[in-house]
């Protein structure tokens, strides 16, 4: 079974930085799109930012220019650097990985969350 396993999660102070990353793991045969989402309690998943199998960077209004999210194909890992973190950054955080696995056609995983809270 595909994983992928988000870590780095945690509590920040307003204008902090945070580094989240996610690695994928099990029958892979490739991945393409990666993507970061975001959620609070009550709310709708929104999207933070993609990154194609390239390395092309997509992101949304609201955290270009802070966030940058970057991939190691070789490690099957991405990553979201996090700076000037704000109160409203405070959210679960959530890898989303479109994966080929071996004979198979590309489907979306997701991986479990993990915790961003901004606060002072």
């Amino acid at each position: 079974q595909v994983q992928l396993v988000e870590s780095g999660g945690g509590l920040v102070q307003p204008g902090g930085s945070l580094g989240l990353s996610c690695a994928a793991s099990g029958s892979i045969a490739s991945i393409l799109v990666m993507g970061w989402y975001r959620q609070v309690t009550g709310n709708q998943r929104e999207l933070v930012a993609t990154i194609t199998s390239g390395g092309s960077p997509n992101y949304a209004d609201s955290v270009k220019g802070r966030f940058t999210i970057s991939r190691d194909n070789a490690k099957k890992t991405m990553y979201l650097q996090m700076n000037s973190l704000t109160p409203d950054d405070t959210a679960v955080y959530y890898c989303y990985a479109v994966i080929k696995t071996d004979g198979s056609r590309f489907n979306g995983y997701w991986g479990q969350g993990t915790q961003v809270t901004v606060s002072s």
